[in-house]
């Protein structure tokens, strides 16, 4: 048996993919063409991906796309029009006003930012389950599947690291992170550290040890824009159109399937520590872990099993 890696720059993130396998290097070829595929398919920021092509066509006409695109945003408009959810797939043209992230990132004007909130409404998502065939009911619409298509892409990778046989690996798709099996190599769970938003890269606040099992962070400390003396990050409220206004520097997720956790970040943030544990008791098989701006941490009562506070 091979023990391999493989490290690749898509999506905005840093991607590591590792494994055992005797046919590891074979495998790993196939999932970054697998990843090139799937950023194709689901990006909102290409634009001659299959997503672009619905934006593209807002307002004009509907266009019949692969059953994967279908089926999450099929997923994603059901979880944004769910009561009280901070999740709404329809935020793209927000997003693009903004364009925190990237080089052009700025601070948009009251009036900008009051025209894209008027394109962001889910229930102007028209789905046609037959053709599976994707229709925006008014021009200038735009899709960001960016809260759930990371979550979505690393589940699809293990079905088929699973359908080849693989029994353990990590899949590691920039703080979404999904397991396969138990580390092999030492014998033990897998140790995912989640960051201290406070500190560099790579220094943790804790350690959750996890096997067959998903853990997605999202945090304000990800992306921000600085400017005007005042640091804006890339969680935007569908209400305000500014960033969420929130006691949280971090929550994260812990699944079974990782697009539930990215689902569940984007869904709870924005609300107090007490009222998101008080949703994930409620929840099936999701637990949560938060860290507040004022550095506490709480957790769901199914996390502490697998949690180690970093000293």
């Amino acid at each position: 048996m091979d023990f391999a890696s493989r490290s690749v720059q898509l999506m905005g993130s840093a991607i590591s993919v590792s494994l055992l396998h005797e046919q590891a290097e074979t495998l790993l070829d196939e999932t970054v063409r697998l990843l090139h595929l799937y950023k194709h398919r689901f990006s909102a920021n290409d634009d001659d991906s299959e997503l672009m092509m619905i934006n593209h066509m807002a307002g004009i006409e509907r266009v019949p796309v692969h059953p994967e695109l279908f089926e999450l945003i099929e997923i994603g408009k059901k979880h944004s029009l769910a009561a009280k959810s901070h999740l709404n797939i329809t935020i793209g043209p927000l997003v693009q006003t903004w364009r925190i992230g990237f080089s052009d990132a700025r601070l948009p004007s009251s009036y900008e930012i009051s025209q894209a909130l008027a394109l962001t409404d889910p229930d102007l998502i028209d789905l046609d389950p037959e053709s599976h065939s994707v229709f925006l009911a008014e021009k200038g619409m735009k899709i960001d599947l960016g809260a759930l298509a990371k979550g979505y892409i690393a589940d699809r990778i293990k079905d088929y690291l699973q359908a080849q046989g693989v029994t353990s690996a990590l899949i590691n798709l920039g703080g979404n992170v999904l397991t396969l099996g138990e580390n092999e190599v030492t014998q033990r769970p897998w140790r995912i550290g989640i960051q201290n938003p406070k500190l560099p890269r790579g220094k943790h606040s804790a350690i959750l040890t996890v096997t067959d099992q998903s853990v997605v962070t999202s945090g304000i400390y990800e992306r921000t824009l600085q400017t005007e003396g005042k640091s804006y990050h890339h969680i935007l409220d569908r209400e305000t159109g500014y960033p969420v206004d929130s006691p949280l520097a971090s929550i994260t997720i812990l699944s079974d399937k990782s697009v539930d956790g990215e689902i569940w970040t984007t869904r709870l943030f924005g609300e107090a520590p007490a009222s998101i544990l008080a949703q994930i008791e409620a929840q099936e098989g999701i637990e949560a872990l938060i860290i507040t701006q004022d550095d506490r941490i709480f957790c769901s009562s199914g996390v502490l099993p697998h949690l180690t506070v970093a000293s």
